[in-house]
């Protein structure tokens, strides 16, 4: 008989089996990458909506405390399809397990994958996963710029299917970064999108799954290339050398990148906020940065694809010595030497009138990060050969 947890039944017992592993099979279909979240709320239930890439069969979902201070306990997890708003299409919400068990604990700074369930998720579908916090305090993981609705509660059921007492809602990720499935067939993999707010997809229409990683995600799958799965790894604000709105993705390259299951290629689209921060960055420091990332993504056996920096010009923080850092790195990253494929996103987007500024017909309107067209015309440079390139 299945038991409902609700959000205001009796705590599961704290200290509950340890995750099942730090790695799953499979292809990851679905992540977001983690990052510092406030202060966690025991005993809220929170249901959330995540959008997959590739299909298949044997879904799992890691989740992580990767920067708690103390263990952090989840039960009443759930994953089901959604059919509108926080209701779920009936007999899809089925329970995650944990080698077994309905309740896990997450060691501070760990991940953790549930168990496969059975059963197919369609490719371009719309995943809930829905978890109570029992205990939770301290430090949350997260990530803050879904642009997504998700929903939040008390005392709510968490095993059901109903949007009834889902009440508030948010735009963040809770404790939630990836989702993997093995897809039908053999030889399909990954591309994991690192990158800052662009890739996160800050100015493209909010629930629409419209950022470029999701037009690529479309175009892979209509294309029939093996790479199939799409990793939206950025962060708003985020550069390849320094901390600051979350890791550098130096320091962030193994978490959010290379531990997701059967990444084939990382697309790297990083270095603007490097180039505005006006911070010193030399470009010398800044292919440096760019140099190690490849490294270490060649190391472990994968392919790497880097992007040209985008234009900026009409930014505060433009001005003639940043442009011609941007210029610098750029006639770098288009040597391709260090790299297995160069996409120029900044051919893509820049003016053909003024090759500082974003194209008009791209510009969201603050002179940096493209409109839905703009990431639609990124997505569209992309090879889809450069992504499987069988290193």
């Amino acid at each position: 008989m299945l038991t409902v947890l609700a959000c205001q039944s009796p705590a599961a017992a704290a200290g509950g089996p340890p995750g099942p592993a730090t790695r799953a099979a499979g292809v990851v279909t679905w992540a977001a990458s983690a990052d510092r979240m406030g202060e966690g709320a025991a005993g809220r239930c929170y249901r959330m909506i995540v959008h997959t890439s590739v299909g298949g069969s044997r879904l799992r979902v890691r989740f992580t405390n990767a920067f708690g201070d103390r263990p952090l306990t989840l039960d009443g997890v759930h994953a089901g399809r959604r059919d509108r708003g926080a209701a779920l299409r009936p007999g899809s919400n089925r329970p995650l397990t944990f080698g077994g068990a309905r309740t896990v604990t997450v060691p501070p700074g760990a991940t953790t994958w549930s168990d496969p369930l059975p059963g197919r998720v369609p490719a371009g579908s719309d995943l809930v996963v829905s978890l109570r916090t029992p205990h939770a305090r301290g430090p949350a993981t997260g990530h803050w710029l879904a642009m997504q609705t998700s929903y939040t509660g008390r005392g709510v059921r968490t095993a059901g299917e109903g949007g009834a007492g889902w009440t508030r809602t948010t735009g963040s990720w809770w404790y939630l970064d990836a989702v993997s499935v093995r897809p039908a067939g053999r030889g399909a993999g990954a591309v994991v999108a690192l990158g800052d707010s662009i890739t996160d997809g800050w100015r493209s229409i909010a629930g629409r799954n419209h950022r470029w990683p999701d037009y690529l995600a479309r175009r892979l799958a209509a294309v029939g290339t093996p790479v199939r799965g799409v990793a939206n790894e950025g962060i708003a604000g985020n550069k390849v050398l320094s901390d600051g709105f979350g890791p550098s993705a130096l320091n962030r390259l193994d978490r959010d990148v290379l531990s997701q299951p059967g990444v084939r290629t990382v697309l790297l689209f990083e270095g603007v906020n490097d180039v505005k921060a006006h911070t010193g960055v030399t470009a010398a420091g800044l292919i440096a940065g760019y140099r190690r990332i490849a490294r270490r993504v060649h190391a472990a056996g994968k392919c790497v694809t880097v992007a040209t920096v985008g234009p900026f010009k009409g930014r505060p923080e433009w001005d003639p010595a940043a442009e011609g850092l941007r210029r610098q790195v750029n006639q770098y990253l288009r040597t391709r030497g260090d790299f297995d494929a160069v996409t120029d996103f900044d051919a893509v987007l820049r003016s053909p009138y003024d090759p500082e500024r974003i194209s008009p017909l791209y510009d969201s309107g603050d002179h940096l990060h493209p409109n839905d067209r703009g990431m639609r015309a990124v997505a569209d440079a992309v090879d889809p050969g450069s992504l499987d390139c069988g290193r």
